[in-house]
């Protein structure tokens, strides 16, 4: 059981406001630790130079999407194993298929709240302490 003030998070969202209500979520949980990126290309930088316990990203976003940074991190040996959560408005089946099949962990519906987000995470990465 990881204990949550342990775990490093990457946040990847291009709206400000997602990104601050996501962090709240995060710390009622325990987790403090996160490192936040307002697009896919800002999180591949970020990677470049650290490691993360868990990405959580938006799909919907410009210069490089979830999907995207999803399929480059499967891609990257360094990074293949990372546990993503994607996060987005669309409940669309195909969609959640389209983000299985390129190797997401899990999927979050938005809006969400503090009880979901970390069921979602527990799911991932094991019960938090």
């Amino acid at each position: 059981m990881p204990a949550a003030q342990d775990i490093r998070i990457l946040l990847v969202d291009d709206h400000l406001s997602m990104r601050n209500l996501t962090r709240y979520s995060l710390q009622q949980i325990g987790i403090r630790n996160v490192t936040e990126a307002r697009n896919g290309q800002e999180a591949l930088d970020a990677l470049a130079v650290n490691r993360y316990d868990l990405i959580i990203s938006d799909w919907n976003m410009d210069i490089v999407d979830g999907l995207q940074l999803l399929k480059a991190l499967r891609a990257n040996p360094l990074t293949q194993r990372t546990p993503f959560i994607m996060s987005t408005a669309n409940k669309d089946r195909a969609k959640v298929a389209e983000a299985v099949q390129a190797g997401v962990n899990n999927y979050i519906v938005k809006p969400f709240n503090v009880e979901t987000l970390r069921k979602k995470i527990e799911q991932v990465i094991g019960a938090l302490t």
